[in-house]
């Protein structure tokens, strides 16, 4: 069965960025913050609490919907895969990701997409974010 990550233990997270960090370092072969499909950030400078901005695995995904290239298939369990030969580069999918968690990574000039593959939340050394199976 299909597994889909979620951020639910955010309370605990002291952002320390590893899962960023080891996202990056998997998934695009870059320790560069800047590569990683899940990002942490505080919307209350130092004292506020840290928030995951990653896929929801949406069952209909409006980034895929946007993409006229059918560079992004939807993937089982939810969300999109990326076929990065079909991409063109137009972020129409980054516009249109609803939680803004589709960014774009300009030396590839492909969307960065969570694939959901679970590294981040093995990583995560409070255990912050789960790869949990996908409901039904």
């Amino acid at each position: 069965m299909a597994k889909i990550l979620k951020a639910k233990e955010m309370s605990k997270c002291i952002g320390c960025l590893t899962c960023m960090s080891v996202c990056a370092g998997v998934n695009q072969q870059n320790h560069s913050l800047s590569k990683s499909r899940i990002r942490i950030f505080t919307k209350g400078g130092i004292s506020g609490r840290f928030t995951a901005e990653v896929c929801q695995a949406c069952r209909e995904p409006a980034c895929a919907e946007a993409c006229g290239a059918g560079a992004l298939t939807l993937r089982k369990g939810g969300g999109v895969l990326l076929k990065p030969d079909l991409c063109t580069g137009c972020r129409n999918c980054v516009d249109a990701c609803l939680v803004a968690a589709v960014t774009f990574d300009e030396d590839t000039q492909t969307p960065l997409i969570c694939k959901h593959c679970g590294v981040c939340a093995q990583y995560c050394p409070h255990g912050c974010l789960e790869h949990k199976e996908a409901a039904d």
